[in-house]
Parts: C-alpha cells; sequence; structure tokens
C-alpha cells in the first residue's frame, strides 16, 4: 500500500454564447479536476465551481489521505469531511471534497480493472436524461433551435428553459418564451422550467396558473431553495411537480428539504460526492420521493445508474460542451437516455490534457 495521492487544476471555458437565468449570468464555466493517484493508477473527478477549489484540494484534502489505502473511500471521504471542519463544508470546500471523492471511487475501480457502475451495482443500464439550457439569454430563434435539436434530432422527450428572468420581473417574457416552447416541442414533449428562485410565493403560483394550458410537468425553484416553507406552499396549489435541492452541500440539508418537494435535486459535484449523493437518495426515499441529478452529465452517470429511486439526469447544454470538449469516452443522449459504460475500467472517461492546456488557469 503507497497511500493515496491527490491533486487539482482549474480550467476557464468559454461559454459559446452568453448564459443566464432568473438570477445570474455567465460568458464562462471553470472546471476544477482532481486526480487520486495509487499503486500507478489514476482516478478522475471534477466540479464546476471557484479556482478557490483547487486550493482546498492541495491544503486541507490532499494531507490527510497520504496513509491511506486506496480501497477505504469512506474513510477517506470521513477524513476529508473532518479536515473541513473550520473551513466550512458548504460551498468551495464542499465543491473540493466532491471532486476529490468521485476521483476516489473512480481509482478504486480502475485499480481493480472494474467499471466504476460495476463496482457500484446498478439499478439500470441506461440514464433517462432531459435536455437543459434555453437560456434566458437566449433569443427565440436560438431557444427555438436548441430546443428541436433536442426533441426532433436527437430524439429527447423532455427539456427545460430558464424562467424568472431579471429576478422575476420579466414575467410576461418568461410566458412568451413558455409559450414559444411548447410551440417547438409539441405536445408529444414534456416541458419543464426553472426560475432559479427568481419569483415570489404567490408571483410563482400566478406563473403557473397563466401557464396552465402549456402542461408544464416541472417547475424547478419557483422560489428561493432557502424558502422551504415557499417550496411547500407552491408544491400544494400547482399540478406541476415542484423540485430543488442542487444547491444541497450535507445530507442535513437533504433531509429538510425532501418534505417540501415533488422530486429532489442532488449535484454530486456539490453534496460531498457519489459517497453522500447515495446516502442523499436513501434519504429521499425514506421521504417517498425520486431524485434528479442536477448538471455535470458525465459525472453523475455511475451514481444514477446504482440509484433505484432516480427519475432522470440534467442533460446541461454547457456541461455536455465542455465534457464532450475535453474527455474522450463521452456518450449522446439519442433517444433521451444514456447508456452506463460498462466495459471499460472506472467512469470509462480520459482527460483530454492538451486539448484543455489552452483553458487551464490554475
Amino acid at each position: 500500500m503507497t497511500g493515496i495521492g491527490l491533486t487539482a487544476e482549474a480550467y476557464r471555458i468559454p461559454t459559446d454564447a452568453p448564459e443566464g437565468d432568473g438570477t445570474l449570468g455567465w460568458t464562462a464555466t471553470t472546471l476544477v479536476l482532481v486526480r487520486a493517484r495509487a499503486d500507478g493508477h489514476t482516478g478522475i473527478g471534477w466540479t464546476y465551481g471557484p479556482v478557490a477549489a483547487v486550493g482546498v484540494v492541495a491544503d486541507l484534502l490532499a494531507p490527510v489521505l497520504a496513509d491511506l489505502d486506496p480501497d477505504d473511500v469512506p474513510a477517506a471521504w470521513t477524513r476529508m469531511r473532518r479536515r473541513l471542519r473550520n473551513a466550512g463544508r458548504p460551498g468551495v470546500a464542499g465543491l473540493a471534497l466532491s471532486a476529490a471523492d468521485c476521483a476516489l471511487w473512480d481509482l478504486k475501480a480502475r485499480r481493480h480493472a472494474l467499471p466504476l457502475a460495476r463496482l457500484l451495482g446498478t439499478a439500470r443500464r441506461d440514464v433517462p436524461v432531459y435536455g437543459s439550457g434555453g437560456f434566458t439569454t437566449y433569443d427565440a430563434q436560438r431557444q427555438h433551435r436548441q430546443l428541436a435539436g433536442w426533441v426532433h434530432e436527437q430524439g429527447i422527450p423532455r427539456v427545460k428553459i430558464k424562467i424568472g428572468e431579471a429576478d422575476g420581473t420579466a414575467v410576461e417574457r418568461d410566458l412568451a418564451r413558455m409559450t414559444a416552447a411548447r410551440h417547438t416541442i409539441g405536445d408529444g414533449t414534456e416541458l419543464f422550467v426553472d426560475a432559479n428562485g427568481g419569483y415570489q410565493r404567490k408571483q410563482a403560483i400566478r406563473v403557473a396558473s397563466a401557464a396552465a394550458d402549456l402542461d408544464v410537468r416541472w417547475y424547478e425553484e419557483p422560489v428561493s431553495s432557502d424558502d422551504l416553507p415557499g417550496l411547500g406552499l407552491v408544491r400544494d396549489r400547482v399540478t406541476a411537480d415542484v423540485t430543488a435541492g442542487e444547491y444541497g452541500y450535507d445530507l442535513v440539508y437533504f433531509q429538510r428539504m425532501a418534505p417540501y418537494v415533488d422530486c429532489l435535486q442532488i449535484d454530486v459535484t456539490r453534496c460531498g460526492g457519489i459517497s453522500e449523493f447515495l446516502r442523499a437518495a436513501a434519504v429521499a426515499d425514506a421521504a417517498g420521493i425520486q431524485v434528479s441529478g442536477h448538471c455535470a452529465p458525465h459525472q453523475h452517470l455511475p451514481v444514477a445508474a446504482t440509484t433505484p429511486n432516480l427519475r432522470h439526469l440534467e442533460w446541461f447544454h454547457d456541461h455536455v460542451r465542455i465534457e464532450t470538449m475535453l474527455f474522450d469516452g463521452t456518450h449522446p443522449a439519442t433517444g433521451g437516455a444514456v447508456p452506463v459504460q460498462t466495459e471499460r475500467p472506472g467512469n470509462g472517461l480520459e482527460f483530454r490534457a492538451e486539448q484543455a492546456r489552452q483553458f487551464r488557469v490554475a
């Protein structure tokens, strides 16, 4: 046993067009890649967040793993979590923990020449996805092209657009874009919307009422995810499933939110990695609800495959583009589901270091 070596680096990739939602806008996305090494093998994991996560990995997480057996992922996760106590786990430190945990699981699978999905065990061999984008910054033509591509070219049967523009002050445009989305995708495709917490409680209910003829099935963060009673109020007054949870960094967050939503979102690159994703999914199952993987689709695929109460995975435009660009071994979402990799060791992906070099910032 040689212990575990842990390193991290960051890459900032410009978007292909300005992107925005109800409460935030951006023109670049930063991917923080973590490598876990032992016995001549390397596992990879990543998250999307500030460059500062690189320092957390180097200064706080790596030193506590140097003497551990690489197979003991629960022990490694526990040490890392404890090391973050005074740094504050929610936020940047949680992102670093998540990427490191994913890298450790990938390392274990590669050391044993097993696909990661096989190591974890699968509940399904294909993971259902929904196309996600439809940013508030898009004009009508760009939104139409994106949605039409998912539905009519790739055969994805569920798609999501962003609403709640300008902190909920552009409701008429929200409704017009929702109407246009329904026209593009037709009646046979599920329409999802995400307000990113842009509305107030009764405003969110009024928007849902005004869009009743559009048959919206998924109403994500109609109010702030910090407003649990508000989420519960909207859930009980609208027909669409109300969902939130993408900002969960620990198990208690998901336990508190579960009674207020119809489906619990979990982000493996924020929640604490694969180790905590599985526990959060169990919390949701105990509450009688399903879970949905948030963004970072190729990082989610193995754990999504092993989660019995998974509803679907977000096929987020920005992250799909980045992961297809920077990793060998990615898959398209043709037909609305992505096959789980069960042939190559680990997560089946290889980082394209030369391709990524131009984007490196740390």
